[in-house]
């Protein structure tokens, strides 16, 4: 018996050195030679200063931005609590949510049908991307809010639509940080023109 406890004590020292030390540490190095941006978090800096991930969404507000999927994770985009609602598809405060959402999307685009990604949320609450169409739904009032034309900006949001991967795994999808970043450059609002 004493041999047995013997022999799987150091299997136990052995395996953890192994599979929780070793393992993980060529991991680590291979990712960081192989794939540095991904292993990174894939981090999006300007002027030297990191500003978003590009596989991580957040919010936006003002007028002149596209709006990312709602997200349910604590008070929004929260970090600390990556999580959907799990509140069912008949759950009182979910129904109010999603007919609050479809209120304002409708006022803001009258007539136009409201795309699903706009007043759903994803099941981690940090969806960088919004579908093609909830894109076009606010073609109108970004173009309105940066002072220039819906074709101008539907062009910019042709350029950060990509297609699916390998042309079957997933949706078209737009990166909407990304396209928030571009919109800035090329489109300043009027407050960011007087700032530069």
């Amino acid at each position: 018996m004493k041999k047995n406890l013997i022999t799987a004590v150091l299997m136990t020292v052995a395996t953890t050195i192994v599979f929780g030390l070793v393992y993980p540490l060529i991991v680590t190095v291979l990712a960081q030679l192989i794939f540095p941006k991904q292993a990174n978090g894939q981090l999006i800096q300007r002027n030297g200063k990191t500003i978003g991930s590009r596989i991580i969404g957040q919010g936006f507000s003002g007028p002149g931005y596209f709006r990312s999927r709602p997200s349910a994770a604590a008070n929004g985009y929260d970090a600390a609590n990556s999580a959907g609602s799990n509140l069912g598809p008949t759950n009182q405060k979910l129904i109010d949510r999603v007919k609050s959402d479809v209120a304002t999307a409708h006022a803001e685009n009258p007539g136009q049908p409201v795309p699903i990604y706009l007043v759903t949320t994803s099941a981690s609450g940090f969806d960088p991307h919004i579908t093609p169409a909830a894109a076009e739904f606010q073609l109108p009032r970004v173009a309105r809010e940066r002072g220039t034309t819906v074709e101008q900006v539907r062009a910019l949001l042709g350029k950060h639509t990509e297609a699916r991967q390998f042309g079957l795994l997933g949706e078209a999808r737009v990166n909407v940080l990304e396209l928030n970043l571009e919109l800035d450059e090329r489109f300043p609002t009027t407050k960011q023109a007087k700032a530069q």
